[in-house]
């Protein structure tokens, strides 16, 4: 899911999506929250061969122009003549990372929120407003004249790669604030991925866990609750924009958004999500408190909240729904081809080619069908594949019977990563991961799993999601590879060690991008080789079924976007490539329908970060550490991929110009027990 456009700015906002998704960040692009889904695999070191396409791996090597890093030398040293320079340039790059910091909140109160910061309901009633969206584009503007009179040269080398994030986002963010942009997408504010009536839900469902904690916590939402109206009807009224110049959503995003809020509504007040918080109040607080927040919390569901879903809902059915295309692609707007272009390389980080991406796509396809096939022999088949993949979806050995037979598989993966994880990282997240079944009320509109982010300060936890819906249509298979993508060492591991990383700008602590998001995760998919985890036939072919799953939207998504394919067509194509069940199918092409171009970003991020760890164990060999190499991946926030490759090949240089020698490369002590075993219904 991940753009289908929502509220936000460049931030990776309320949950992180992924895999089968979940929800995201938001990206700080312009107020659309083009949120990032996620999933996804991506060819592993030793046992698949990064894609050797020369498009797509020159792509990689050579960004855009436009967006690459700062042309000054990487490794520029002041001298000791040039100090005060140098302290000019960090103090004025300080300056302007505390003057984003300050306005951030005022320029994205959903994202404050997200974090768990107070946002006032002036600010807030502000969201989906032309007024923010044209404050956004002159504070835009003045960051990045303020940025280009900074002598980067001048500046220490953790500076400058700040400096470099900065600048990507800012050019970023400056051509999703274009108007003739932000008429596409700003007019679609809401899909049945994307957005605070889905995300609202899903912050009090959290909330169920203890979030909230003092008096003032308490109020703050019930206010929130209170502004609720408001937010709605902004929201609408960029809907309506968008029915005046073309740009409307599909008639089944709009059709699945009533769903949802009907799904919503069925539940009585009292025994609604928003109530969650008053049934979950603190013994410290006196009696007299204790009853008035719940009446208080009480009347603010049912004064404003729930009034306002039915307004929502009541606009959606009578007058967006007989206006909503039924074309799905966004070559069926006005400027849709354009808008895809600018997607694509907003998710990816790169500019890249539509039709070389499709045809990258079906090249990969063809690849791991060879290995499909390899791994049904293990399990003891021998029938074609395309047979093997209807066994694999009515087959009871590959289905749980149970939610409990997920729930014990996921935790027992879980179990063996913790152990095995010192090993391969230096740097471990403080933040701890819970594991949980998806709320009923999003359950039927999600794949197999999903990652909502902790807070920062440890008051929320992260969260990896199963989903428990629709049990005979579940899989068993790929318990490992959606653990490791969703849960450790994938999201959890990225955006915890990000957000607890103090001496980061904000925006680097709490920003990111498609790419590097998910292309992490699809590469920590991908340790699973080395930790011993797929040695076991069954999730081997998980994981190949995934990594099919992520060649197989470079095809999907180009087709749906700019070759005019159906959103039966698109599902056909999944069904007849990989084991994956009709409705993960479905459910995966809907948000590629509602988020174009994200899903590409997978597989062009795990490719990235594949090709730059093969070039580190080349060229150093001996001195090659895993644990190091991570922890320069990760220890920086969600990068740029031009940024990435700079900061990796600084890292490089550094290590073979370190006198003396270090270990051999690490080699893993422990390996993963025999996992799943219990999980396998006879």
């Amino acid at each position: 899911m991940v753009p289908g456009p929502a509220m936000g700015v460049i931030r990776q906002g309320i949950t992180a999506r992924s895999d089968l998704p979940l929800f995201h960040r938001y990206n700080r692009l312009a107020l659309v929250g083009l949120l990032i889904p996620a999933l996804a695999s991506c060819a592993t070191p030793a046992r698949h061969p990064a894609t050797s396409t020369t498009a797509i791996s020159a792509a990689i090597d050579s960004p855009p122009a436009s967006h690459r890093v700062h042309s000054a030398p990487a490794d520029a040293t002041p001298s000791t003549d040039s100090a005060p320079t140098a302290e000019n340039a960090a103090s004025q790059l300080d300056r302007l990372f505390a003057e984003e910091t300050r306005s951030e909140q005022d320029l994205d109160p959903v994202d404050a929120l997200a974090r768990g910061e107070p946002v006032a309901h002036d600010l807030l009633v502000q969201v989906f407003t032309p007024e923010l969206s044209t404050r956004q584009r002159a504070l835009n503007t003045r960051a990045l004249q303020q940025l280009e009179g900074i002598d980067r040269a001048a500046l220490d080398p953790q500076r400058r790669l700040s400096y470099d994030v900065f600048r990507h986002m800012l050019l970023d963010q400056k051509d999703m604030l274009d108007p003739s942009t932000q008429s596409l997408i700003a007019a679609q504010p809401f899909s049945q991925f994307n957005g605070f009536h889905v995300e609202f839900p899903e912050m009090a469902a959290t909330d169920e866990g203890g979030t909230l904690r003092t008096l003032a916590d308490f109020e703050a939402r019930i206010a929130l609750e209170r502004t609720l109206p408001v937010l709605f009807d902004n929201a609408i009224a960029r809907f309506r924009e968008g029915m005046a110049n073309g740009a409307v959503e599909p008639r089944l995003i709009v059709s699945d958004m009533i769903a949802q809020i009907d799904t919503i509504l069925a539940r009585p007040p009292a025994d609604s999500l928003f109530t969650s918080p008053a049934r979950n109040l603190p013994r410290s607080f006196s009696l007299a408190t204790r009853a008035r927040l719940e009446r208080e919390f009480l009347a603010a569901t049912t004064q404003s909240v729930y009034p306002a879903y039915r307004r929502l809902r009541a606009f959606l059915a009578n007058e967006y729904l007989p206006v909503a295309r039924t074309d799905v692609g966004l070559s069926a707007i006005p400027g849709g081809a354009r808008l895809y272009r600018l997607l694509l390389r907003e998710h990816t980080t790169l500019a890249l080619d539509p039709d070389e991406v499709h045809r990258i796509g079906l090249s990969e396809v063809a690849r791991i069908r060879a290995q499909m096939e390899s791994v049904e022999h293990e399990l003891g088949y021998t029938v074609p594949l395309n047979d093997f993949f209807e066994v694999i979806r009515s087959d009871r050995r590959f289905h749980p019977r149970t939610a409990q037979d997920l729930a014990r598989g996921y935790r027992e993966v879980g179990d063996a990563v913790a152990l095995l994880a010192p090993h391969y990282f230096r740097h471990l997240p403080r933040t701890p991961l819970l594991i949980m079944p998806y709320p009923a009320f999003r359950a039927r509109y999600e794949a197999g799993g999903g990652y909502s982010q902790g807070m920062p300060d440890g008051s929320r936890p992260g969260i990896f999601f199963y989903n428990t819906y629709d049990l005979p249509h579940r899989f068993l298979t790929g318990i490992t590879t959606l653990y490791l993508h969703e849960g450790a060492p994938g999201h959890h591991f990225q955006i915890s060690l990000a957000q607890e990383n103090t001496s980061l700008p904000d925006f680097q602590r709490f920003g990111g991008n498609a790419a590097y998001v998910e292309g992490w995760a699809l590469y920590a998919e991908t340790l699973g080789y080395e930790m011993g985890f797929y040695t076991d036939p069954m999730q081997h072919w998980g994981t190949l079924d995934d990594e099919m799953l992520r060649a197989m939207r470079l095809v999907v998504d180009t087709g749906l976007h700019t070759r005019g394919w159906t959103r039966e067509q698109a599902i056909d194509y999944m069904l007849a490539n990989s084991g994956t069940g009709r409705i993960d199918a479905t459910t995966e092409v809907d948000r590629y329908i509602a988020n174009p171009g994200q899903a590409v970003a997978y597989k062009i991020g795990a490719m990235t970060i594949q090709r730059l760890r093969h070039q580190a164990v080349r060229e150093l060999g001996p001195r090659f550490d895993i644990r190091d190499f991570h922890d320069e991946v990760l220890m920086s926030g969600a990068l740029p991929l031009d940024v990435l490759d700079a900061k990796i090949q600084r890292w490089i240089a550094d290590q073979e110009s370190t006198s003396g020698t270090s270990a051999p490369a690490f080699k893993p002590a422990l390996r993963a027990p025999d996992l799943h075993a219990s999980a396998q219904p006879d």
